[in-house]
């Protein structure tokens, strides 16, 4: 099927159709983007990436990719506001981009608005979940508005799951006709043989090792960034409760920590003082895998999300997982089969069901043999890129 598709593009067109895709930080480029973007390529089209670049990053893509580095705010900047949009509409009209596809609140915006000048035919909005849901009063009327406004102004919009596209409907973001869902969801899925590229037995032990955590220990892990959104003051609330009750549990907590959205300083004090918690940090791309490896159970108590990546992977490596009652990933796992649901804001909540996948070695084994195979039929990478491949094709109507 990959290969029909690129070579109807070729026919087609008989030029490389020009994409470009942006992102805020180069961070979520790699987290959610360039493999899409690198099997577009595969299948004939001439690719473009805009992101604020951390050192390496135009190293790992140059083979199938012109990068251009573009530093910018991860957060509201009113001089990002002004400059961005004339940045790009500069670089738009330059390169005459049959496509433009972004992702991220930020740099969607300041794209759409370029592209709108530019005269860019298809603006492609990533829409990965959306930021204003988890503000209140006039902070979310205007994010709101924000949304509203780069959603007129795309042509294309994809959605990460089927609640999240009817949620945009029902709050008016964009008509019905203009927004979708590629699959049953999700953006690039999970390298399942990545996943079982290595001894995970081993790699447990090493790691566990490394990070002074004991052999036989219970790993609440999570992985992501350190934000007030994920739940982790939630997550930290409900860690240190259950450890009252069992002494042999840990948290570790993998991903940056987030100073735009950050949790409570009270709360970072624990996590920085409790030696049972510890803060990792970011990994490279590579060691995402292993690092999940030495957990027991994945617990990702996220007040909002796109779809859930990390939920995937973590099927993939064959864990159990605690997530959030809420649109993306209460669609990634089935409740009670491949995940546990839990309430979103409710400490209390997520420590009952802590404790019931802690105490229940039987639920955590059918858990985790019904995820791995809930990946296999529907996250694995190669299927989750070909899906995205066709409907990319069917957009440009190439298919």
């Amino acid at each position: 099927m990959k290969q029909l598709a690129k070579s109807k593009t070729t026919i087609m067109t008989n030029k490389k159709v020009k994409i470009c895709a942006l992102t805020t930080i180069s961070k979520t480029m790699d987290w959610f983007i360039v493999d899409s973007m690198r099997n577009l390529s595969k299948n004939g089209y001439e690719v473009t990436l805009i992101c604020n670049m951390e050192e390496g990053f135009n190293e790992r893509n140059e083979d199938y990719a012109h990068c251009i580095n573009l530093p910018m705010s991860r957060g509201a900047s009113l001089g990002d506001m002004i400059k961005m949009p004339w940045k790009l509409y500069k670089i738009f009209k330059k390169e005459q981009f049959d496509v433009i596809y972004y992702t991220t609140p930020n740099v969607s915006m300041y794209a759409a608005i370029a592209g709108v000048l530019a005269g860019v035919k298809c603006r492609f909005y990533n829409q990965c979940g959306l930021r204003y849901v988890s503000f209140e009063g006039k902070k979310r009327s205007v994010f709101k508005v924000i949304e509203k406004f780069t959603c007129i102004l795309s042509t294309t919009i994809r959605e990460q799951s089927p609640m999240n596209r009817q949620f945009a409907i029902d709050e008016g973001l964009c008509p019905a006709e203009k927004i979708s869902v590629v699959g049953i969801g999700g953006t690039t899925g999970v390298e399942l043989k990545s996943c079982d590229s290595f001894d995970a037995t081993e790699t447990k032990r090493t790691l566990r090792k490394k990070y002074g955590i004991l052999e036989n220990g219970f790993v609440f892990g999570y992985v992501g960034r350190v934000n007030a959104d994920k739940g982790i003051n939630e997550l930290i609330t409900a860690f240190c409760e259950l450890q009252k009750q069992y002494d042999d549990i840990y948290l570790a907590l993998v991903g940056m920590i987030d100073d735009i959205n950050p949790i409570k300083s009270e709360n970072m004090k624990i996590a920085q003082e409790n030696d049972h918690i510890f803060l990792i940090g970011n990994v490279p791309p590579s060691e995402v895998y292993p690092h999940m490896s030495m957990f027991d159970v994945l617990t990702h108590a996220t007040y909002r999300e796109g779809f859930g990546k990390v939920l995937q992977e973590a099927m993939g490596v064959r864990l159990p997982i605690i997530t959030t009652n809420v649109p993306g990933p209460s669609e990634v796992v089935e409740n009670g089969v491949s995940g546990i649901l839990c309430n979103a804001m409710d400490a209390e909540d997520l420590k009952e069901k802590m404790k019931l996948i802690y105490t229940d070695k039987d639920l955590r084994t059918r858990i985790a043999k019904a995820g791995r195979e809930r990946a296999e039929k529907y996250f694995d990478r190669p299927i989750m890129l070909n899906n995205i491949l066709v409907d990319m094709n069917k957009t440009l109507g190439l298919d």
